[in-house]
């Protein structure tokens, strides 16, 4: 919890002044929509003026919110509303578990911390002399998601009918890396299963700092460059309708 603790504040921390940065153009956009493009529309229509395609968009946008927005506002909580209630379910929480195993850069992150905390917690209980079926199924109890825990069982009862723990995470290699079962192979066969259980999470706590410090060192230029194209496609939306109602005055 502590390592984790430390990389979710270094992620936070890397993304405050992007979060202050695109919530300021937000409320750019928003008053761009609501109070700019609702006066000046009326003026390009009655001189003929064409207007690009995004200066378009944005004008029949900001006539549509200024129509429905109270609709839009009860629309928006509505579904927030929803959405949360969803994900205080069984089914919302299942659905939201397997998405942070599957989304593409998410489970870079996600899928390492999940095996680090299982492994920490099964080399504390292997050696202290727990046996290995009762160390998963007590473990199966630490993982904050339902299908770990579900798999961690199943492997928990694969013990206790003979199979080796290897065997049973190997079937599941969307959730569990090949190395895994490879490593417990080797800690199984040499009787140390709670040194190899140590090796795992110290691994997995690496690849998952050192995926974070990329994403971090990454994210700020990728940030920054993105509302530089927005505010530039913003601001061009209204600047060249501009130059062209005046150049045909002229």
């Amino acid at each position: 919890y502590e390592k984790e603790s430390v990389l979710t504040g270094k992620v936070v921390s890397a993304l405050i002044y992007p979060m202050v940065v695109i919530g300021l153009f937000i409320v750019v956009a928003i008053v761009m929509v609501v109070v700019v493009f609702p006066q000046i529309g009326p003026i390009f229509e009655e001189s003929g003026v064409q207007l690009p395609f995004f200066a378009g968009f944005l004008v029949a946008a900001a006539n549509f919110v200024g129509s429905w927005w109270p609709a839009l506002l009860v629309v928006v909580i509505a579904a927030v509303i929803i959405a949360l209630d969803y994900l205080q379910t069984q089914e919302g929480r299942a659905f939201w578990d397997d998405l942070k195993v599957r989304l593409p850069i998410f489970n870079r992150i996600y899928v390492p911390l999940s095996i680090s905390r299982f492994a920490n917690a099964s080399s504390v209980l292997l050696n202290g002399g727990v046996p290995v079926s009762q160390a998963m199924e007590i473990v199966s109890h630490t993982v904050d998601n339902i299908f770990y825990q579900d798999l961690i069982h199943e492997a928990a009862e694969a013990v206790r009918r003979g199979e080796s723990l290897s065997q049973a995470l190997a079937k599941h290699p969307d959730y569990f890396p090949e190395l895994v079962p490879q490593m417990l192979v080797i800690g199984e066969n040499t009787g140390q299963l709670g040194k190899v259980f140590v090796r795992l999470a110290n691994f997995y706590n690496r690849e998952a700092d050192s995926v974070i410090g990329n994403l971090v060192d990454l994210i700020q230029p990728m940030l920054m460059i993105g509302i530089g194209i927005l505010v530039a496609a913003l601001f061009a939306s209204i600047l060249i309708p501009l130059y062209q109602l005046t150049s045909s005055i002229q």
